[in-house]
């Protein structure tokens, strides 16, 4: 068979790979639909699986007409209330009993200032039916309603847990088109192009709808869990690094269209040149998120399968679907700056990278020093960051249910006003709830309901909730209660933050142990896996340093989420671990081709400075559209990894690793052959290397 048969064959492969893509769009299309039937966003959902209060909140399911539905109706005035707001409120309260089945018979509790009346009732109707919860919270709401400077809110559990419900069904929509349109002019400037940017936003597109089907079929086959969070987090990587990859491996494709006349040869020079770098990229994400799958956390371990998918739905997409389009419409689709066979790119846009690589190479010693300095001093921050974020600041725009906790806090200072639950043996029930009340900071206590061998009793503490007397209240009662469970949103807070310390301690090892070995099976050195470990985790604690400045002051935030140190963290070292591996991977092309190790560092940053600056900053802005978020973790988690991002861009990879690399010379290639100066007769002859980022 000729040559010009096989290289016909060949140039009917991307149209083989675009009909396989549309065949599985076709098959997987209708599961990515029904991704929000199993989203589930309750407590229990983001509770960690082994603690006191997940069990009490599983428990109460068995218990008769399963979990109740706790609400808090909040009547207040600020000049005090009057005799018809008393009447106005009785009457809503009894239409309320009327028309709803309520646990019991609600009685009003007046305030000692006698500016607020609250009402405590509840029903099982809902059950843990998400949808009857929130059909059950607004009909209570359509009944008791504010007149005449009558202020009334409703709250409780099952209200906040409808208004948080409700927030994160709100976040899809407007994330993921407030992330295409960010990600679309981010594109259009740095192509300068009518058409190309349009190629990789559509691919991106594509690759969120398979990582949507995929994630339904997880779920279904291997029940991991599927929350807002999760899925918010799953699109922004899809289009973050998504993008990321395809920058690359255009503007490699680029460089070769200019070397080679075939644009089917030319795209696999590229992925030939920059493919073991995006893998290598991707594995570090991938093996970084699924890290998380040894917290207890439920959240946390339920989004490390949903990044997963989200970072390989991409990779598949950028290194198959992509290329095959790009070659399919052929140079035109750069237009207007068509790089044509045998021409020369200019070297304006290169410019500053030479001039940072130069004073990089001119005083190495001091760019290092200066740079680790300042990186510790941004850490300083961190002490800064304000304490444990609290249920009721956990919002950036407050909901109803949270402005009721406020003025019970406010109207009831003498004691709390969110019941503690402790579920105990029906045997010996008695003893416990005679314990329960002799306990020190325990205003009262009243057995609920009984049943399945448990029986349930609702808990007052003296203390206001969250605050220091409560939690230690909550650990009297369970060091005191053997075989019982204390649960309740404020028991809730407090497992939260202990199993994020206890994951914290096992996630954080087994990332760095994943990120190294991946590293050392690309670049073959420990001492540069070493180097790029290391910045990134620095990069991490100055961000945090960063967060600690502005949260509080700026942003106005009452809290950190517990959590967010180990998120900030795995994300944070995954991603930024990117930028060092193209950057390394580059310098290793040109030490192996014979560049000498201060030359391939400094020619690595020229070739690769504008890509992955680009690269950096979509993902950065990526990211930074969590910031616009209702949730108060999701715009943490956004702001503290985009300031990551762009320090690891800007700063790290562009002087630090770059000085590092010229300090060690051909030391940072210990201890594989690169780390031993060649023999005359050994030395290889410099070839010529694609000037593109790999």
């Amino acid at each position: 068979m000729g040559a010009g048969k096989i290289s016909g064959k060949l140039r009917t492969v991307p149209w083989i790979v675009l009909g396989l893509w549309v065949a599985a769009l076709a098959v997987l299309g209708p599961f990515g639909n029904k991704l929000a039937d199993v989203q589930r966003d309750r407590a229990v959902d983001y509770l960690p699986a082994s603690a006191d209060s997940t069990q009490v909140a599983e428990m109460q399911d068995e218990l008769p007409g399963g979990e109740t539905t706790r609400l808090v109706l909040v009547y207040h005035r600020d000049g005090g209330l009057t005799t018809a707001d008393k009447a106005k409120a009785t009457e809503q309260v009894e239409r309320l009993a009327d028309s709803v089945k309520l646990v019991k018979e609600p009685q009003g509790a007046p305030s000692k200032d006698g500016t607020t009346l609250m009402f405590p009732v509840g029903s099982t109707e809902p059950g843990t039916d998400e949808k009857a919860r929130d059909e059950f919270v607004n009909d209570v709401r359509d009944v008791v309603k504010s007149e005449g400077g009558l202020n009334v809110d409703v709250g409780g559990p099952g209200a906040l847990a409808t208004d948080a419900a409700e927030v994160y069904t709100s976040v899809d929509g407007p994330l993921l088109y407030t992330t295409v349109a960010v990600v679309a002019i981010l594109l259009i400037l740095i192509y300068r192009s009518p058409f190309l940017w349009l190629v990789p936003l559509v691919v991106a597109g594509i690759a969120d709808f398979l990582s949507m089907a995929v994630a339904y079929g997880l779920n279904k086959g291997f029940d991991t869990p599927v929350s807002g969070q999760g899925t918010a987090v799953m699109t922004i990587l899809v289009f973050g690094a998504g993008t990321d990859y395809a920058l690359l491996l255009v503007a490699r494709y680029r460089e070769e269209l200019r070397r080679i006349e075939s644009p089917y040869e030319a795209m696999t020079t590229a992925l030939r040149g920059c493919g073991p770098a995006v893998l290598a990229s991707s594995g570090t994400v991938a093996a970084g998120l699924l890290c998380l799958l040894a917290a207890d956390l439920n959240s946390s371990r339920g989004m490390g399968p949903l990044g997963t998918v989200g970072v390989l739905c991409a990779l598949a997409a950028m290194l198959t679907l992509l290329p095959a389009i790009l070659v399919l419409l052929g140079r035109r689709v750069f237009w207007p700056i068509v790089p044509t066979f045998g021409s020369q790119p200019k070297e304006g846009r290169r410019s500053i990278f030479a001039a940072m690589g130069g004073s990089a190479e001119r005083r190495p010693l001091a760019v290092l020093v200066g740079g680790g300095v300042l990186l510790g001093a941004l850490a300083l921050g961190a002490f800064n960051l304000p304490g444990a974020l609290k249920q009721e600041d956990s919002f950036t725009e407050k909901p109803d249910a949270v402005t009721a906790m406020q003025t019970l806090a406010d109207a009831y200072p003498e004691h709390s006003t969110q019941p503690i639950t402790v579920l105990t043996p029906t045997q010996g029930s008695a003893q416990s709830l005679e314990r329960i009340r002799a306990t020190e900071g325990v205003s009262s206590a009243d057995t609920g309901r009984v049943g399945t061998g448990w029986t349930e009793i609702s808990v007052v503490a003296e203390d206001r909730p969250q605050s220091a007397g409560e939690t230690r209240t909550i650990k009297t009662l369970r060091d005191s209660l053997d075989g019982s469970y204390v649960g309740g949103p404020s028991a809730e807070q407090i497992d939260l933050k202990d199993t994020n310390a206890r994951d914290t301690k096992i996630i954080v090892p087994l990332v760095l142990v994943c990120v190294m070995l991946i590293l050392m099976a690309l670049l073959r050195s420990v001492v540069a896996s070493l180097l790029l470990t290391v910045v990134v985790v620095a990069v991490w604690g100055a961000s945090l340093g960063i967060a600690g400045l502005v949260f509080g002051p700026v942003f106005g935030f009452d809290g950190t989420d517990p959590g967010i140190g180990l998120l900030t963290f795995v994300f944070l070292v995954a991603l930024g671990v990117d930028y060092g591996i193209f950057l390394m991977h580059r310098m290793r092309e040109e030490a192996l081709a014979g560049a000498e190790p201060a030359a391939a560092a400094l020619t690595s940053l020229r070739t690769t400075g504008t890509v992955i600056a680009s690269a950096g900053l979509v993902l950065a802005a990526t990211f930074a559209v969590l910031t616009s978020m209702p949730l108060v973790l999701l715009v943490e988690m956004g702001f503290i990894i985009a300031v990551g991002v762009l320090l690891d861009t800007f700063l790290v990879r562009t002087y630090l690793v770059t000085s590092a690399s010229v300090l060690l010379g051909r030391r940072v290639w210990w201890p594989g052959a690169l780390s031993k100066a060649p023999s005359p007769e050994e030395a290889p002859k410099p070839e010529p290397v694609g000037a593109a980022s790999s």
